[in-house]
């Protein structure tokens, strides 16, 4: 054998040794997978955060983790994963790839949705009919396409609010006329309370009612109480009373009514809500301003701003939790899905006056025609003071 036959024969071997040794171990490697003794690719964890916001649509950013527990990457073949993202079980997300190649230990895939603001009404109904509250789920899968099967990973985060709770008030507030046909204050509003009405797909209503107290020696007609509200300086809604009511001398009443948020317009405020220039990402300023038309014994009406009553609210949520981990924690033998839940809840920041002070009700007539400091007669002539609400409490700021 010449020297040049014995360096093929010698070349070629080994070329056959490597190529079976390929064999051999893709082989070994395919039959570790499909006995089980490798594991199956899964997901680790699904972040998401907010991008662009437009009009129409909002941007939603998703870091989906994936984890490889064998000693080899996947390519070729590689992975499929898909995800959910949905609130009170309407989809506000889904997305997706196919053949992610993923080396061992984890791997990040940047994916990129975007949810339409049409969206956000639906949403906001299922919100408030589920008593200010909102479940969002996360649901992934990471499928090993070489097996055909995959792992699931599902994660919660519960989201509450609380736009109204701080409008329900024992405060006593003055009703100036800042009119020459009668001394100051004309009424007094002893208490406030609000409740969400059955909301539609439309507009969602606020049952309202103010106890309203008359100081003086004659009755006063309220013909009309009407309404602006805005979020962030969207306009939602206004309205009046259809009804007036007749408060006599020295007497109570309860003036109940009807204010109601536009859904149509929900889309708009939702565009604002994650615009950190208007008052910080996810951060609303509710509002709510009232006057009332009074008629006097004579006759003559006049529109009064109710100053005292406007309601003011700071709605800040975290929907995502953005800055915080959603991974199902360190220990993936917790649950068999991977499932994990987390705490989502929002804060708000309790409603207060426009000037931010509490009014206590100074001057009050009580009901033998005297007057008392920081007192008023709630009508029942039993000569016990009309307390007000000192104004503290938890700063609206609910525990997450």
């Amino acid at each position: 054998m010449s020297p040049s036959d014995a360096v093929s024969a010698l070349v070629g071997s080994k070329l056959r040794i490597a190529l079976l040794g390929v064999l051999v171990l893709g082989g070994a490697v395919g039959g570790a997978f499909t006995l089980g003794i490798l594991g199956v690719p899964s997901v680790a964890a699904v972040d998401n955060t907010f991008g662009n916001v437009t009009n129409e649509t909002t941007e939603i950013e998703t870091d989906l983790v994936v984890s490889n527990p064998n000693p080899v990457g996947i390519g070729l073949d590689g992975v499929s994963v898909n995800y959910t993202v949905s609130m009170n079980d309407i989809e506000i997300a889904q997305g997706g790839r196919e053949g992610v190649r993923v080396g061992t230990g984890n791997s990040t895939v940047d994916l990129e949705t975007h949810l339409r603001n049409e969206e956000i009404p639906p949403w906001w109904v299922s919100h408030v009919r589920n008593g200010e509250r909102t479940a969002l789920d996360i649901e992934a899968t990471a499928t090993s396409d070489r097996l055909g099967r995959g792992v699931d990973f599902s994660q919660r985060r519960e989201i509450e609010t609380d736009l109204l709770g701080a409008f329900n008030s024992d405060e006593t507030r003055p009703v100036n006329a800042d009119s020459p046909l009668m001394s100051d204050p004309v009424l007094y509003v002893n208490e406030t309370r609000g409740e969400w009405g059955t909301v539609s797909e439309s507009e969602t209503p606020i049952e309202m009612a103010f106890t309203v107290y008359n100081p003086n020696i004659e009755p006063y007609a309220v013909t009309e109480i009407g309404y602006d509200i805005t979020m962030n300086g969207v306009e939602m809604g206004s309205g009046q009373t259809e009804e007036g009511y007749v408060i006599p001398s020295h007497s109570t009443e309860t003036v109940e009514f009807t204010t109601a948020l536009q859904n149509r317009h929900l889309d708009d405020w939702w565009v604002t809500h994650l615009d950190e220039d208007v008052r910080g990402h996810q951060v609303t300023g509710l509002r709510i301003e009232f006057y009332a038309v009074i008629e006097f014994p004579g006759g003559e009406e006049v529109t009064v701003p109710l100053d005292d009553l406007t309601y003011e609210e700071t709605i800040e949520t975290d929907i995502f939790g953005e800055g915080d981990d959603v991974r199902d924690g360190s220990d993936s033998s917790g649950s068999e899905d991977g499932s994990n839940s987390e705490d989502g809840r929002s804060e708000t920041d309790g409603g207060t006056s426009d000037d931010g002070n509490t009014t206590d009700g100074e001057n009050g007539t009580d009901s033998d025609g005297g007057t008392s400091e920081n007192e008023t007669d709630d009508g029942s002539g039993d000569g016990t003071e009309n307390e007000t609400d000192d104004g503290d409490d938890d700063d609206g700021v609910l525990p997450l």
